[in-house]
C-alpha cells in the first residue's frame, strides 16, 4: 500500500453532503482523498492532528471577480482567509475575453466601472496575450495560483468582440448572433463553467450607458442557451432586472425576466443562478421573485437564486473615504492617511469637523465595534442614537469611537439585505444558494469575501439557525454541484484533496482593514480570520493558521 502523505486524524469530520458528522482520519495522497475512516493504520509522510477541531471540505465560492487580482495576488486575499479553496470567476457578464484587438481598454474600462476594480490596475497587470476564451484560460493555467479558479464567459465581452462599438447598444441581427454563439462554443469547448449576463441597469460604462447585452432579446440570450445544451454542461448566471421600472402590484416586467430565465434553463436543460437581495425599497419583492422562480421550476426548469448571509454594506473609514462633507473634511482627507486621526485633536479643527453634510443619513450608519465584527445592525445602536445619547454630532461620535478605539474605526453603511429577518427567511428556502460575496469586486467599498466565517459565526454557532452539517453543505457541494466544479465539494475517496481543519469554538472574524497593496499603491479593503487551523488544496497545506506556506497548487477548474 502507498503511503499517504498527508493523514489528518482524529477529527470530527463533517463531508460536504449533508450527513451526520463524525470522528474519522482522512488519507491524502497526491491531489487527491484515499481514505475516510474511523482509524486509518500506518504513518504518513505528515499527520496532522485535528482534536477537537472539524475536517471539512474547502470552500466554493461561486461568485467573485477575482478576474485580475489572480494576476498580482496568487493568494488570491482575502479569500484565503476563509476557508476558500475553489472559486468562479466572469461573473455579471463582465469578462477579460473573447478580446479583439485594441479591445483590451474598453474591457478594463467596464470592469472598472461596474466592479470598482481600478482600471489602471488591470492594464498593466494583466498580460492581455489573448484573443479567445480558451487563450485566457490558457494563462489561467499559467498562472500561479494559490486556489482553484475557474470562470464562465461574459456576454459584455462576447458582444463587443464579436459586433465591435456596434454592440453597445444595437440589437443583434442573425449574422451578430452567429459569431457570438461561435465565441461562446469556443469557450465552452474550452472548459469554461457557464456563460453570464447582466441585465441590471445599475451595471454602466463610464460614459453611462448600460454595458453591452443588458437589452439584448430572447433570440440572443437563447441561442446562448443552446450553446449550452450542445455542450450538456455549464451554467447561466445573470445579474437580473429585477423590480427596476416595475411599478405595478404583479410586477409584469419581473415576472418576465424570471420566465426568460426559466426558459433558458428549459431549452438547456442547464441550471440559471442570478443574484438576489434584499432592499428596504422593496421589502416584499425578494419573496414574489422567489414565487417565480419556484413556478419556472414546476415546469422544469432548474432556477436558483443566490443571495448573501449578511447585509451588503458600503464601509466607510477615516483611511479611505467618509461621509462626511464640509471644507474641514475635504482638508483632512488630504492629510496623509497614517496622520490623521493626530490631526483631529487639535481643539479648532475638532470644533470645524464637527459641523458638516452627511452624504448618508447618521440612522443609516453604524460603526463597527472593535473586536468582532459584527452586521447585526440595530437601531439603538446607529450613528445617530449613539450621537443622541452623547450629545454630540455624529461627526463627533465616529471621531469620539477612533480615539477610543486607538485608531480609524469602520462606519457600515447597509445598502442592500438590510433585513436579517429576509435574509434568514431566503437561507431558510432550499431554492437558494449562498452567493454574491463579490470577492475582487468594489475593493473600496464593500468586503463580504468573508462570508463564509461569518455564516458559521454568526448563523450557526450564535444563533444556532443551521446545523453544522448543512451549513458546510451550502459552502461546498451545493454551490460546487451548480455550478458544475467536479470532484470538489466533498470529503470521500477519490474527490480532490481541498479540506479545511477548523477550530470552530474559537473561529473570529475581526474587523476590515484598509490597505494599499494594489498595483500602483490602490487601495482595498481586507478582511482576515482565525480559526482556520489548515486549508489544504488539491493535497497540499496552503495556509497554516492565517500564514501562506508558500504552496500554489491551485489549478483552472473547466467543465
Amino acid at each position: 500500500m502507498t503511503t499517504p502523505d498527508i493523514i489528518i486524524r482524529n477529527g470530527t469530520v463533517i463531508d460536504g453532503t449533508g450527513a451526520p458528522a463524525r470522528r474519522a482520519d482522512v488519507a491524502i495522497t497526491d491531489d487527491r482523498i484515499t481514505a475516510v475512516e474511523p482509524t486509518i493504520a500506518g504513518k504518513a509522510k505528515r499527520e496532522i492532528d485535528a482534536e477537537g477541531r472539524l475536517v471539512t471540505p474547502g470552500f466554493v465560492d461561486i461568485h467573485t471577480h477575482l478576474d485580475a487580482q489572480i494576476a498580482w495576488d496568487p493568494v488570491q486575499t482575502s479569500s484565503c482567509w476563509h476557508g476558500i479553496t475553489s472559486a468562479v470567476l466572469g461573473n455579471c457578464g463582465v469578462t477579460f475575453a473573447p478580446v479583439a484587438p485594441g479591445g483590451a481598454d474598453f474591457l478594463a474600462e467596464m470592469m472598472e466601472s461596474v466592479e470598482d476594480i481600478p482600471r489602471r490596475a488591470i492594464l498593466e497587470g494583466l498580460p492581455w496575450d489573448w484573443t479567445t476564451y480558451g487563450e485566457y484560460l490558457n494563462w489561467i493555467d499559467r498562472t500561479a495560483k494559490g486556489i482553484n479558479v475557474g470562470g464562465m464567459v461574459g456576454h459584455s465581452a462576447v458582444r463587443l468582440a464579436a459586433m465591435g462599438m456596434r454592440g453597445m447598444d444595437e440589437t443583434a441581427g442573425p449574422d451578430d448572433v452567429a459569431k457570438m454563439v461561435e465565441l461562446v462554443d469556443e469557450a465552452m469547448s474550452a472548459g469554461a463553467l457557464g456563460f453570464s449576463t447582466s441585465r441590471t441597469l445599475l451595471h454602466v460604462v463610464p460614459d453611462g450607458r448600460q454595458v453591452p447585452g443588458t437589452f439584448a432579446d430572447a433570440a440572443e440570450l437563447l441561442a446562448f442557451a443552446g450553446v449550452l445544451g450542445k455542450h450538456g454542461k455549464g451554467v447561466f448566471e445573470a445579474a437580473a432586472r429585477l423590480g427596476e421600472r416595475d411599478k405595478e402590484e404583479h410586477l409584469p416586467n419581473t415576472r418576465a425576466e424570471v420566465a426568460w430565465m426559466g426558459e433558458v434553463s428549459r431549452r438547456s436543460g442547464r441550471p440559471v443562478s442570478f443574484g438576489l437581495v434584499h432592499s428596504e425599497r422593496r421589502p416584499e419583492l425578494f419573496r414574489r421573485v422567489v414565487e417565480f422562480a419556484k413556478e419556472e421550476n414546476t415546469s422544469g426548469a432548474m432556477v436558483r437564486p443566490q443571495t448573501t448571509c449578511r447585509g451588503i454594506g458600503v464601509i466607510y473609514t477615516l483611511n479611505n473615504r467618509m461621509p462626511f462633507r464640509s471644507s474641514a473634511w475635504k482638508e483632512l482627507m488630504e492629510v496623509a492617511p497614517e496622520a490623521r486621526l493626530d490631526a483631529v485633536r487639535s481643539p479648532e479643527r475638532w470644533a470645524a469637523l464637527a459641523q458638516c453634510e452627511l452624504v448618508v443619513p447618521a440612522e443609516k450608519m453604524w460603526i463597527l465595534p472593535a473586536g468582532d465584527a459584527r452586521y447585526d445592525c440595530k437601531p439603538e445602536d446607529n450613528l445617530e442614537a449613539i450621537a443622541t445619547r452623547r450629545g454630540v454630532t455624529p461627526a463627533e461620535a465616529y471621531l469620539d469611537a477612533c480615539l477610543e478605539a486607538g485608531g480609524p474605526v469602520n462606519l457600515n453603511y447597509p445598502i442592500l439585505n438590510q433585513s436579517f429577518d429576509a435574509v434568514q427567511e431566503m437561507l431558510d428556502d432550499p431554492v437558494i444558494t449562498l452567493g454574491l460575496a463579490d470577492a475582487g469586486a468594489h475593493v473600496g467599498q464593500i468586503m463580504d469575501s468573508s462570508q463564509p466565517t461569518f455564516f458559521l459565526t454568526y448563523w450557526v454557532r450564535e444563533k444556532q439557525r443551521w446545523q453544522l452539517e448543512e451549513a458546510i453543505r451550502r459552502l461546498t457541494s451545493d454551490t460546487a454541484d451548480l455550478f458544475g466544479v467536479v470532484d470538489r465539494g466533498r470529503l470521500e475517496p477519490g474527490r480532490f484533496a481541498d479540506v479545511n481543519v477548523i477550530d470552530f469554538d474559537n473561529l473570529r472574524l475581526p474587523q476590515p482593514e484598509y490597505v494599499y497593496d494594489f498595483p500602483n499603491g490602490a487601495g482595498r479593503y481586507i478582511q482576515g480570520a482565525s480559526g482556520y487551523d489548515y486549508t489544504l488544496v488539491n493535497g497540499q497545506v496552503f495556509m497554516d493558521h492565517g500564514e501562506h506556506t508558500g504552496a500554489f497548487a491551485g489549478t483552472t477548474i473547466r467543465s
